[in-house]
């Protein structure tokens, strides 16, 4: 018997308003329209666009073996594994590619100007997603010339086009000089706000050859976010984990975990103090362990880390994370504590990771009793403007919807 599911069946069109009513109805009540939201880390999938990215490749022979080979699982990126779509239970996932757009206007920009509308934000960092395990490939050439090629066609599409729309450009880590060109030629691009390295590699981030990376990001005061993500296959670690729900509880908190513990350890907040640097997906549980064990390992063998003048918790507390996926535990009084442990009211940034399938929605932030009003607002949006240094406007769109709800009532 020939089956058809259901799921697929229905997803001949697809509309992120009518997807995200429900999240539309909660900015309306909260009147987020009444101050400043700024998502710092959200998705898109630059494998759709990849004919526009390929053009932007340099090196012809590598431009044809990218077109012949793709991009996606398989293709000339490493494939990390995993199910997260659920079999096609998160329609967006699959979804997404039926939406209509209206002409005239990239696709990139109207579908995250729809689901920024919905969420009431209205500045988003936004980040690629296939290209977040791209530090595991063994091919450095193939990072670097991808990571150029996707810098390049973002600010000449998106970041460029819509004011809205920022990004922490993606650094090819594995070819530190290749980074420092890179901060030197698209460092002062419109929307550039920052670089990012994808936390899933195996360089140390202690290494002296990317002193001259830190100090060019220092001296532009542009802000390091290291993403995090998962790897499966390819990681002998998680390959002990049989089920994805492993993979991902561990992973995205792991990778963080090694980098920040080296960071610290190496003494890169006293070689580097003004640099600001930014953890982002790795949720928030993991910040009161680390603290713990590196102060309590700290207190019995500071000899160690001559360079650390406090200890590590302090220098943790300098540094600024991001909200999603936050832990929404039984146990309030936890996340509360996990809260003051690293001064969340200057150090957290609200991120909703949408499209994805464990995206958060700004009432996560909102919603809790135990922040102020001011707390609140820095979280979701003030903290943001200062790390950066972004202009505090209201989106037009926010505004607009405001009017058309007064009038309605």
């Amino acid at each position: 018997m020939d089956t058809v599911s259901v799921r697929e069946a229905s997803l001949e069109e697809f509309d992120t308003p009518t997807l995200l009513a429900h999240a539309a109805e909660q900015a309306a009540k909260r009147r987020y329209e009444e101050f400043c939201i700024i998502d710092v880390d959200s998705h898109h999938y630059e494998t759709e666009s990849f004919k526009e990215i390929l053009n932007y490749i340099e090196d012809p022979i590598l431009r044809e073996s990218t077109r012949a080979q793709g991009m996606r699982d398989g293709g000339i990126t490493s494939s990390r594994g995993g199910y997260q779509e659920m079999a096609g239970r998160v329609t967006r996932y699959k979804g997404r590619l039926k939406e209509k757009t209206e002409a005239g206007t990239h696709r990139d920009i109207a579908l995250t100007r729809r689901w920024m509308d919905a969420f009431g934000v209205d500045q988003t960092c936004l980040f690629p997603t296939p290209m977040l395990s791209l530090g595991l490939t063994p091919r450095v050439e193939v990072e670097v010339a991808l990571a150029r090629a996707y810098n390049r066609w973002l600010i000449d599409h998106v970041t460029s086009a819509e004011p809205r729309i920022k990004a922490s450009l993606y650094l090819p880590f594995n070819a530190p000089e290749e980074c420092e060109r890179m901060i030197e030629e698209l460092g002062e691009k419109p929307g550039v706000v920052g670089f990012c390295v994808t936390a899933p590699r195996y360089k140390g981030v202690w290494d002296n050859c990317y002193a001259r990376t830190y100090a060019m990001l220092q001296e532009r005061n542009l802000p390091l976010a290291f993403h995090s993500g998962f790897m499966w296959g390819g990681d002998r670690t998680m390959e002990l984990c049989n089920r994805f729900i492993a993979v991902h509880a561990l992973g995205f908190t792991w990778y963080n975990v090694v980098h920040l513990t080296n960071w610290i350890c190496n003494g890169m907040p006293e070689r580097y103090p003004k640099l600001k640097v930014l953890w982002i997906e790795s949720g928030l549980a993991w910040l009161p362990f680390l603290m713990q064990r590196l102060d309590n390992e700290y207190m019995m063998r500071s000899s160690e880390v001559p360079l650390l003048k406090k200890k590590p918790s302090d220098y943790m507390r300098d540094m600024y994370y991001t909200t999603q996926p936050m832990e929404m535990v039984d146990n309030r009084k936890a996340l509360e504590l996990t809260f003051e442990l690293l001064k969340a009211e200057t150090q957290l940034l609200y991120s909703s990771d949408y499209p994805h399938w464990d995206m958060d929605l700004p009432s996560t932030i909102y919603d809790l009793p135990f922040l102020s009003e001011q707390a609140k607002r820095n979280i979701l949006g003030e903290n943001a403007i200062r790390l950066f240094n972004l202009k505090p406007t209201l989106a037009e769109t926010k505004l607009a919807r405001k009017a058309m709800r007064t009038a309605a009532q």
